[in-house]
């Protein structure tokens, strides 16, 4: 099977629970409910690309466990091709505790990412055979630097999801066509982070800001597209679904970042109106 985007990035093991209430220092509280699924950006993105019918490839690195059989295997059950670049070796992936607000939606992480995996992981080669766009959330900073090189040789379009700030993320900007950033985007010293991804050379950019409008910013040409309203039940992800979703929309009619400026508005907003959709729903891809 053809693979229509290839996302690289961070495996989690988020263990959610919704609360009344985010408990105070020292307090004890009980959930109303809990689950446990994968996560991570490029995770998420991935799943969300698939279930819209898109082929997809996601790599990552973790390491040989019973939970990372557990997240894989979740992928896969969605039909994503889930590849672990250090299933020879033992490993565990990152755990993340999420904690939904019930009457909000409004959700609080804590997260080691991937931070005690090493840098410089083994490549194939073979990870982008057949790939129209690449994805990267920006962990494992070094290999993704070397997939999106390998891309812009190949002539695969780079989108980045910029959940935040980043060791090499100034270095990453430099091989990135499309960088999707969040309200959460800072770059250093501060400033327009729209702006700022622009004059790093990402020929289109776009920030989310949660229920705001969307920020568009394409060869100087600044819009907004405003986010569907809906009745939050799980914020939970939203981010990771709007990225899956215009890479989906973006390689169904292409993937080619030159488009025409109202087209590429049009797929921002087909991918907030999936994204809001998500928000209706408890879990990243409800």
């Amino acid at each position: 099977m053809a693979m229509g985007i290839v996302a690289f990035g961070l495996l989690t093991v988020d263990h959610r629970l919704t609360v009344d209430a985010v408990p105070q220092a020292n307090q004890k509280i009980v959930a109303v409910d809990s689950d446990l699924d994968f996560g991570g950006p490029a995770a998420n993105a991935a799943a969300t690309a698939r279930m819209l019918g898109m082929p997809t490839r996601f790599v990552t690195a973790i390491g040989a466990s019973l939970l990372t059989e557990f997240a894989l295997g979740r992928l896969r059950a969605l039909g994503v091709d889930a590849v672990d670049l250090l299933d020879d070796e033992p490993g565990e992936p990152s755990m993340s505790t999420v904690m939904v607000t019930q009457s909000t939606g409004d959700r609080t992480v804590v997260s080691h990412n991937a931070l005690s995996v090493r840098a410089n992981l083994p490549l194939t080669g073979h990870e982008l055979d057949d790939a129209t766009m690449l994805l990267v959330d920006g962990h494992h900073m070094s290999t993704a630097i070397s997939l999106c090189r390998t891309a812009r040789d190949r002539g695969i379009t780079v989108l980045f999801d910029g959940g935040s700030w980043k060791d090499g993320t100034d270095e990453l900007l430099k091989l990135v066509d499309i960088a999707a950033v969040s309200q959460d985007f800072v770059p250093p010293g501060g400033g327009d982070a729209l702006q700022f991804v622009d004059k790093a050379g990402c020929r289109r950019a776009v920030q989310t800001r949660g229920a705001q409008p969307i920020r568009v910013l394409n060869d100087g040409y600044a819009s907004e597209v405003p986010v569907p309203q809906v009745d939050v039940v799980d914020t939970l992800g939203a981010g990771d679904v709007f990225h899956g979703a215009l890479a989906y929309f973006l390689v169904r009619d292409g993937g080619d970042p030159d488009d025409p400026n109202e087209t590429f508005v049009e797929h921002v907003r087909q991918a907030a109106a999936i994204a809001s959709m998500s928000c209706q729903h408890k879990g990243a891809r409800g």
